[in-house]
């Protein structure tokens, strides 16, 4: 359920290429469009309940870190095939973008 949302698998796979985000404004850009801060922190609540990402306060921050190794360990490929299948869905899109604006 929580990588059913493009943009809150989107969310997932920028910081699981950070390592941890400190920062949601460095997540918060998906595509063309910027998310706003409240569906922000809905997205981080869920992939924090699905057990995805862990959330830690430093201060005023909340650093937010992936916990890919722990779920993949127990469901090895589920998020790699999750991940891949929209990485191709976003690349079939832009490609039809490009081709509709070529013609």
């Amino acid at each position: 359920h929580a990588l059913a949302d493009p943009s809150r698998a989107a969310i997932f796979a920028k910081i699981m290429r950070a390592g941890c985000v400190e920062a949601c404004s460095a997540v918060s850009a998906v595509g063309d469009r910027v998310i706003p801060k409240s569906s922000l922190s809905n997205h981080f609540k869920v992939l924090r309940e699905a057990g995805l990402i862990r959330s830690e306060r430093h201060g005023v921050e909340v650093r937010n870190h992936s916990r890919w190794t722990e779920v993949e360990a127990r469901f090895p490929g589920l998020l790699a095939g999750i991940i891949n299948a929209y990485a191709s869905d976003i690349d079939s899109d832009v490609r039809a973008a490009k081709t509709a604006a070529s013609q």
